[in-house]
């Protein structure tokens, strides 16, 4: 990965074999970040996300593994428990353009990622919300 910042945004380009939350949760930590908005683009290979049933208040995952592009990845920054809370959603499509997306737990870059971080002034964290069984914005 590398990053540049610009007033208020970071610009990053991740790697082939990165993975995002776990880049992206690094780069937070280390620069102190506590509240931003995310959105990138780029070209994965693999890919686990999620469906939420609220009604169960569970996940449902699902992975895929093959090449895909990633057409949008958005999200927030937050902080629960004082560490880098990451909410993003991702939508990709495959070489025939099925397009697939969810909740993002795992992103593994197979060219590039170039994303942009824009950094909101404050904080805000998180609470579990017993109705839901999420992890909502607590202000």
């Amino acid at each position: 990965m590398e990053f540049r910042r610009f007033e208020n945004a970071y610009v990053i380009r991740m790697d082939r074999g990165e993975e995002v939350m776990a880049t992206l949760t690094a780069l937070c930590e280390q620069e102190g970040i506590r509240l931003a908005s995310v959105e990138a683009i780029g070209a994965v290979d693999r890919a686990v996300v999620g469906l939420y049933d609220v009604d169960k208040k569970v996940f449902h995952r699902k992975e895929f593994q093959e090449p895909m592009e990633l057409t949008s990845l958005l999200g927030t920054v937050t902080e629960k428990d004082g560490k880098p809370y990451l909410h993003l959603h991702a939508t990709f499509c495959d070489a025939n353009m099925q397009t697939r997306g969810g909740h993002v737990n795992e992103l593994h870059i197979s060219a590039t990622c170039e994303m942009v971080l824009r950094l909101l002034p404050g904080s805000v964290g998180r609470r579990p919300d017993e109705a839901t069984g999420l992890n909502l914005f607590s202000f």
